[in-house]
């Protein structure tokens, strides 16, 4: 069994399956890729694939288990690197930071600049999706760190870190009624169509629970992943929006206004995920203390250790 065999599976689910996306990220050949996938089978004695004539269609019971362990071998590889590298301590490496638009897009671009200016011949990637898709990733380690809002304990896969908190303004075009209410009521927001996060994103179900709670229904009539399209949206006239306060500039978004709703939604919490058994270096200690400054390396060793297994 070779460490290449094992990539070259975690690789092929990663893309959902086809194997020549994986080929070429792999930097392969596609009947190279399949070849070393059925000599993995015929060592282990394992049908991992569920075949449709040549091609996968699914993953066995026992491919699933077979994934999850060469998921972690592949990680714990990258990590024996990443060690090497620390003790050579020759100011070079990788960092790819997963998260979601709203943190890239708002509370990112500062901590990048600093970042890259300390370490200059650091590559630093950062990757975006849903709060589900950036956990992934760094649970498969594709990821060093997640950075967002609607993720928790990761089924104890990841250690959460709470950053900070935040929350909400409603923005609609100037002139607009609402925005002459400096305290607006819920059933005030719920007459009008709202423009708002995709239920997967930034403390989407924070403000369904407020809505909830009063009996109401808010009339959503457009979704998106990113405030940058519900400004866009918002200032046509389709509806008012809900966004996070930070992605409201006024010198920016010059067409419209914003009110604050604090004191309509609970404050939502954005977090740090770092995987449970990886090997964390000094970059990686700096970047995330520049994000959150609370965050120093003693607090987050600590909670690396203390935090349950499982």
């Amino acid at each position: 069994m070779k460490l290449q065999q094992l990539r070259y599976l975690c690789e092929v689910v990663r893309h959902d399956l086809n194997l020549s996306k994986a080929a070429m990220t792999l930097h392969a050949s596609q009947p190279g890729v399949s070849k070393q996938l059925l000599q993995l089978e015929d060592e282990l004695g394992l049908r991992l694939f569920v075949r449709s004539g040549k091609r996968f269609s699914g993953l066995t019971e026992p491919g699933k288990a077979v994934l999850a362990i060469a998921q972690r071998i592949t990680s714990d590889a990258t990590d024996l690197k990443s060690l090497a590298a620390e003790y050579r301590d020759d100011g070079t490496g990788a960092l790819t930071v997963a998260t979601t638009h709203t943190q890239a897009r708002y509370a990112l671009p500062d901590v990048i600049l600093r970042f890259t200016r300390k370490y200059p011949r650091i590559r630093l990637s950062l990757r975006q999706g849903s709060p589900a898709q950036i956990v992934d990733q760094v649970i498969k380690g594709q990821a060093d760190l997640c950075i967002a809002t609607e993720v928790h304990d990761a089924d104890h896969q990841l250690v959460m870190l709470p950053c900070y908190e935040w929350n909400r303004c409603v923005i609609a075009p100037r002139g607009h009624p609402l925005l002459a209410n400096p305290r607006l009521t819920l059933e005030e927001l719920a007459a009008h169509p709202i423009i708002t996060y995709d239920f997967a994103f930034t403390g989407r179900s924070t403000m369904n629970k407020a809505f909830e709670q009063r009996g109401l229904t808010p009339d959503v009539v457009l979704t998106a992943i990113d405030a940058d399209v519900i400004k866009t949206y918002v200032a046509l006239g389709l509806g008012v929006g809900i966004i996070a306060r930070m992605a409201f500039d006024t010198d920016r978004d010059q067409n419209l206004g914003a009110v604050d709703a604090s004191h309509l939604f609970e404050p939502s919490v954005t977090r740090i995920g770092i995987r449970r058994r990886a090997f964390v270096r000094k970059f990686t200690y700096e970047f995330i203390e520049m994000f959150a400054p609370r965050l120093t390396r003693a607090v987050i060793e600590e909670a690396l250790e203390s935090s349950p297994a499982g």
